[in-house]
């Protein structure tokens, strides 16, 4: 049995935090680096998007190329393994700092999207709500030309496209009011919903344990539940590549791929010396 499958089973009632190394085998790459720093460039601020129309044009016009991949990302297997754990009843919630809604479609149940969800847009004026396939239509319908260019994939539906004049990229407004169209994912200098984070301590509180998958927890919007429950007395987990800014904090450290680390929650039943059907360890 290794560390975690005896964390696992040790804590019956888990609050799981998930981030980006939980997507990274479903081809949408992470941010940061083993040492917690930026691959790139930091995504685009809330300020700039809602002030800066060139900022708009640029963060749309990449999303256009982006979004043809990511929106057909496809679950897996760290994300299979997080719906059996809550098949087992393991689960108090899943909280998730990704905006992929790949929990959702692998069939977890319980879930907070704490950054929202990159697969609707809203108004940010009169609050309409529309589907992200839907605007994709419309940024087409708009900028045909820029269908013919490509570009590497970059975090959450982003592309590297650089070196190109912007200015001529027509993004559709709201169909109600004309206002600005965004993303219904929270911005760097946005605020979390605060009923998300109320929903989410509320489960950190009544848990045993907080197990945090594929995240760095450099964003505090999701340290902060690793420092609620240490400073709780709960054990924290985490499977990780690399630094997480929680290290101090920690009960167990598993610098694996998520997949890797917890493939025990997939391993095919093998029966034990009595006949008795256990998990492969």
């Amino acid at each position: 049995m290794t560390p975690l499958q005896a964390f696992v089973e040790t804590h019956p009632r888990l609050f799981v935090l998930t981030g980006a190394g939980c997507s990274t085998a479903s081809g949408i790459p992470d941010y940061r680096d083993r040492d917690g720093q930026w691959k790139r460039t930091p995504p685009v601020t809330f300020a700039a998007f809602m002030q800066e129309p060139h900022t708009r044009r640029r963060y749309w016009a990449r999303s256009l190329l982006g979004w043809r991949r990511f929106g057909h990302a496809l679950p897996n297997a760290t994300h299979h393994a997080l719906v059996e754990l809550e098949r087992q009843g393991r689960i108090e919630l899943l909280v998730t700092q990704n905006v992929d809604g790949l929990h959702q479609r692998a069939g977890n149940g319980n879930v907070v999207d704490l950054h929202g969800r990159l697969d609707t847009v809203r108004c940010m004026s009169c609050d309409w709500r529309g589907t992200r396939h839907d605007f994709q239509r419309a940024l087409v319908e708009r900028n045909p030309e820029w269908t013919r260019l490509d570009a590497n994939d970059a975090p959450d539906g982003d592309a590297d496209l650089e070196a190109h004049d912007f200015g001529r990229f027509d993004v559709p407004p709201c169909p109600h009011c004309n206002a600005i169209v965004k993303p219904d994912v929270v911005f760097f200098g946005e605020n979390v919903p605060s009923e998300r984070v109320v929903a989410a301590m509320d489960a950190c509180r009544r848990a045993d344990a907080m197990l945090v998958v594929g995240s760095s927890l450099m964003v505090y919007s999701g340290y902060r539940f690793a420092h609620a429950a240490a400073q709780a007395g709960r054990p924290v987990a985490a499977v990780t590549l690399g630094r997480t800014r929680a290290d101090a904090l920690l009960a167990l450290k598993v610098d694996a791929p998520c997949e890797e680390a917890l493939g025990f929650l997939l391993a095919p039943a093998s029966p034990d010396a009595s006949g008795v059907a256990t998990a492969a360890t």
